[in-house]
């Protein structure tokens, strides 16, 4: 069922998504060569408990951590592990954040130390996307004119687009309907409402868009380890046009 969240319930959800950006801004001044990423998983959940909040997933169908943190060719729900992040290393830490019962969802790509041009480009080419997404996140407008404005920029940059994972409807739960695939025909699906409350999170990877699945049963990776990058955003539906709520240039 597709819910359509109440001003009260909005506002529950901008607060989870402020602290959420104010959580990722402390990350990005962690990321650095030698680093592990069960440090940053540690550094989180002390974070939000400090400011009154729970990390969502973390025991969602079992997952055991507050991040995802997914290094190069792993596409998504890489597991935060006691390894080194490398100089030219690149990762994707995504989380939920629950503050007093508001949910917000938000990934971010992170070089680690130097990144080579191709690792950058992907990175700005993610981030392009993601923005040409959300711009056609606008009542009245379907979901597959999201996809689409995704597809055909990424593809023609000459990146390919993961299928197998896509965005969703959050709130009250963590993955709501409707599903949002970052692919698509224009003026196909469901049509966007106001007060839908919607993740936009393209993953792009430097190879082919197919992945594999590891043995954890949880962390999907590209099937010839060319690297994926992700960003991600909560975004509310409304008359004026799509609201971020996890604006990290506010």
């Amino acid at each position: 069922m597709i819910t359509r969240k109440s001003k009260r319930e909005i506002e529950k959800m901008q607060a989870a998504g402020d602290l959420l950006v104010q959580c990722h801004k402390e990350i990005a001044k962690l990321i650095k060569p030698g680093i592990t990423t069960l440090e940053i998983d540690t550094f989180v959940e002390k974070f939000l408990a400090k400011h009154g909040a729970t990390p969502e997933q973390k025991g969602y169908n079992g997952y055991p951590y507050a991040i995802c943190a997914s290094i190069n060719d792993e596409i998504c729900h890489g597991f935060p592990r006691d390894e080194k992040l490398k100089d030219g290393d690149m990762v994707t830490v995504d989380m939920v954040v629950n503050l007093n019962g508001g949910l917000a969802d938000s990934a971010w790509t992170y070089a680690v130390g130097n990144m080579d041009e191709k690792g950058k480009r992907l990175m700005e080419v993610t981030k392009t996307a993601l923005d040409n997404g959300i711009e056609q996140a606008q009542a009245g407008n379907r979901i597959g004119d999201i996809g689409h404005a995704i597809q055909t920029y990424a593809e023609g940059e000459n990146f390919s687009v993961v299928r197998d994972f896509t965005g969703h409807g959050i709130g009250p739960t963590i993955h709501e309907e409707p599903h949002i695939p970052h692919f698509g025909l224009p003026n196909k699906g469901l049509r966007l409402k106001e007060g839908m409350v919607i993740t936009i999170e393209p993953m792009i990877n430097e190879g082919s868009w197919k992945s594999k699945m590891d043995e954890n049963n949880w962390t999907a990776r590209t099937i010839d380890k060319g690297r994926s990058a992700q960003y991600e955003h909560t975004i509310v539906i409304t008359k004026e046009g799509p609201l971020l709520i996890t604006d990290q240039d506010k």
